[in-house]
C-alpha cells in the first residue's frame, strides 16, 4: 500500500538544504553524528529526513546545549541541532525565507541575504554627521524570550505550507540537553544556533520594531543589526522620548530592553560644542566616537567617525595568542601564512573599512608574534633584532605571503 504524504516536500530542496547544512560546518548534535557520518548513508538519510517531514512523523531531537562566553562577560547558551535536524530546519528555511524577506525593512541588516554589519556601520557613519544625537539600544536576552504565541501568529500570517507551522512549533519547543545529560524544556525564545532562529528572530523583530517605526515614526532614522539598534535623533529630548517609547513597546511584546546597554551618546565633532557625559558608543565591532580627520584639501578637523572598538581588538589579540605560534617551530613560514591567512583576511575586510590606523596595531602585533615564532624556530636568530631583521628580508621577497603584508604592514628590516 502506497504511503500518504499529506505535505508535499521537493526532494530537490532537500538536497539543497543538505548542501548548505555542509558548506556551513558546524558541530555534532547529542547525538555526535558528523557530516561525514551522515553522507555515509546519503541518500538513505536525505529520503528519510524529507519521509518523515512529508507524513507528519518528524520531532526533533532534544538540542545539545552549549555554553560560550559573551564578550561582555558571562554566558550564553546555545542550541546545537544534530546534522538531521538542521537539514530539516534548512528546508523550512528555504521555503519560508522567500515568503518574508521582501517585507523586511532595508535597515535590518542581521541575518539577512545580501545585508552586513558593514552596510549598518555605513549607513550608522553617515547619520551620525547629519544628526546630532544617538539613542543606541539593546534587547536583554532576545532569543531567550520571544514569546512563542505572538511569533506563531506571524508565522502563520506568512505561509499557507502546513508543515511548516507545524514544525516550527516542534522546534521553538525542543527542549535542551544539558552537559550532565539533563533536559531542560523550553518555553520561550528561539534558539541560538538554530538554522531557522535568525529569520525567525528578525520576523518577530519586523513587527515589533521595524515596522513600529515605520508606521509611528516614518522621518525616523534607524538601523538594526539582531538584537543591538541605532535611532539617530535630532536633540536629546527626542532620545529621551524614544528610549521610553521603546521600552514600552518591547515591554507590550514579551521583551526588555538591556538597560545597562542602552545609552543616549551625542556625536560631537569640530561643529557641535555641546558638553556631554557620553560622546561615543560601540555597534558591530565598531566605536563611533570624536577622531582626527582631513578633508580633501588636506586639512585636520574632528569628526565623528567609527574604528575598531578596543574590545575587537582585545578579542582579535586573544584568538592571535591562542594560535600558540611558538609552539609551531616545526611549521615552514609558508604553513603558517597558509594556516592563519583566511584568519587575516577576514579581519581586515571588516575592521580595515573604516579608520584602518586602528586596525594597523592589530596587524603590527601580528608580525610581532610572527617575530617569537621566528627567535623560537631559528637558534641564529633568537635575539628579536635578528629575527625582525630576517622576517623584514622575507617580506620584502614576497609581500604576498601574508595577507596583512599586502595590506602594507610590513615588518621592519632593519
Amino acid at each position: 500500500m502506497k504511503e500518504t504524504r499529506p505535505y508535499n516536500i521537493s526532494k530537490w530542496v532537500v538536497y539543497e538544504a543538505y548542501e548548505k547544512v555542509k558548506a556551513n560546518k558546524g558541530s555534532h548534535g547529542i547525538d555526535e553524528q558528523s557530516i561525514k557520518d551522515f553522507e555515509k548513508n546519503l541518500k538513505g538519510n536525505l529520503y528519510k529526513n524529507r519521509n518523515t517531514k512529508s507524513t507528519g512523523s518528524y520531532f526533533p531531537q532534544p538540542l545539545k546545549a552549549v555554553s560560550i562566553p559573551k564578550k561582555n562577560g558571562g554566558v550564553r547558551i546555545l542550541g546545537i541541532p544534530t546534522v538531521a535536524d538542521r537539514i530539516a530546519q534548512m528546508t523550512a528555511k528555504l521555503y519560508f525565507e522567500p515568503s518574508v524577506e521582501p517585507m523586511f525593512h532595508p535597515d535590518s541588516y542581521g541575518y539577512r541575504p545580501n545585508k552586513s554589519a558593514l552596510q549598518a556601520i555605513e549607513a550608522t557613519r553617515r547619520r551620525c554627521w547629519r544628526r546630532d544625537w544617538v539613542l543606541e539600544f539593546d534587547i536583554k536576552g532576545l532569543f531567550d524570550n520571544i514569546r512563542h504565541d505572538y511569533l506563531m501568529e506571524m508565522v502563520k500570517r506568512h505561509t499557507q505550507e502546513q508543515w511548516i507551522i507545524l514544525y516550527v512549533q516542534r522546534w521553538l519547543t525542543t527542549p535542551f540537553q544539558m552537559q550532565d545529560g539533563t533536559i531542560k524544556p523550553r518555553t520561550a525564545g528561539t534558539p541560538q544556533g538554530g538554522v531557522i532562529s535568525p529569520v525567525l528572530a528578525n520576523l518577530f523583530l519586523h513587527y515589533t520594531f521595524d515596522s513600529f517605526m515605520v508606521n509611528e515614526y516614518l522621518k525616523a532614522w534607524w538601523a538594526r543589526y539582531a538584537d543591538d539598534g541605532i535611532v539617530h535623533c535630532k536633540t536629546y529630548d527626542q532620545a529621551v522620548y524614544m528610549r521610553t517609547i521603546l521600552s514600552e513597546r518591547f515591554k507590550i511584546m514579551g521583551l526588555e530592553l538591556n538597560q545597562e546597554k542602552t545609552r543616549i551618546v551625542y556625536c560631537k565633532d569640530a561643529d557641535r560644542m555641546e558638553d556631554h557625559a557620553d560622546i561615543s558608543f560601540d555597534f558591530l565591532g565598531y566605536t563611533f566616537r570624536p577622531r582626527l580627520a582631513k578633508n580633501r584639501h588636506g586639512k585636520i578637523f574632528v569628526s565623528f567617525l567609527p574604528g575598531m572598538s578596543d574590545k575587537a581588538v582585545i578579542r582579535v589579540k586573544e584568538e592571535v595568542n591562542a594560535w600558540k605560534l611558538q609552539l609551531k617551530a616545526d611549521k615552514h613560514i609558508n604553513d603558517i601564512a597558509n594556516m592563519f591567512n583566511a584568519n587575516i583576511q577576514g579581519w581586515i575586510n571588516y575592521y580595515g573599512r573604516f579608520y584602518k590606523s586602528e586596525l594597523i596595531q592589530v596587524l603590527r602585533y601580528i608580525n610581532g608574534c610572527i617575530v617569537k615564532w621566528v627567535r623560537r624556530k631559528f637558534k641564529k636568530r633568537k635575539h628579536r633584532r635578528q629575527a625582525e631583521h630576517w622576517l623584514g628580508k622575507v617580506a620584502q621577497r614576497d609581500k604576498l605571503l601574508f595577507a596583512h603584508w599586502q595590506f602594507g604592514v610590513l615588518p621592519a628590516a632593519g
